[in-house]
């Protein structure tokens, strides 16, 4: 019975880290890939990964698979960021559909400017809605820790952000 746990204790962590990785911007296939390539380390890798942090550990083996796998196709600096899951976006007109995509755009420029900490831990809590606590068990962080880098990224990103509305502000009045 224990080994049914496991593997749908298993089964469900790579599900939820592989929805992750879409909306960090891989490809479905990419995602797949590396969740298949996560859990192939994970049962070779089983008698040393920490078992109070199995999450923490699977969800950084699979973001750094990832950045691997951008890396090896020439995307080192530039990786798309999926804020918006397209499936939630309504689309009623055609105005609100060019606002919604003017708007991911600016979010994604926003959150490629960030550092990647300040992008990881807004995506964990405003994309994949994970709590302070789920976010400091994931980056092996305390909550107080999760906190206030949560705060300095709120911060840098509505700074950057309002920065490039200001821009786009000139460029329109001229």
């Amino acid at each position: 019975m224990a080994q049914q746990e496991l593997e749908e204790s298993l089964h469900r962590q790579l599900k939820q880290i592989y929805y992750y990785l879409v909306k960090m911007g891989a490809k479905r296939q990419d995602a797949e890939d590396v969740i298949q390539d996560t859990a192939y380390k994970f049962l070779l890798y089983i008698d040393s990964v920490p078992v109070q942090n199995v999450e923490g550990w699977l969800f950084r083996v699979a973001v750094n698979g990832y950045y691997d796998l951008s890396k090896t196709r020439s995307r080192r600096e530039k990786i798309i960021w999926r804020f918006f899951d397209e499936d939630r976006v309504e689309k009623r007109t055609p105005e609100a559909a060019i606002i919604t995509n003017e708007m991911s755009s600016d979010i994604r420029r926003v959150l490629d400017q960030l550092k990647v900490n300040h992008r990881e831990i807004l995506l964990l809590k405003y994309s994949a809605d994970l709590s302070l606590r789920e976010i400091g068990s994931l980056l092996n962080l305390k909550e107080a820790a999760v906190k206030s880098t949560l705060h300095r990224a709120r911060a840098s990103f509505i700074k950057k952000y309002g920065r490039g509305q200001d821009d786009q502000r000139n460029r329109e009045s001229i």
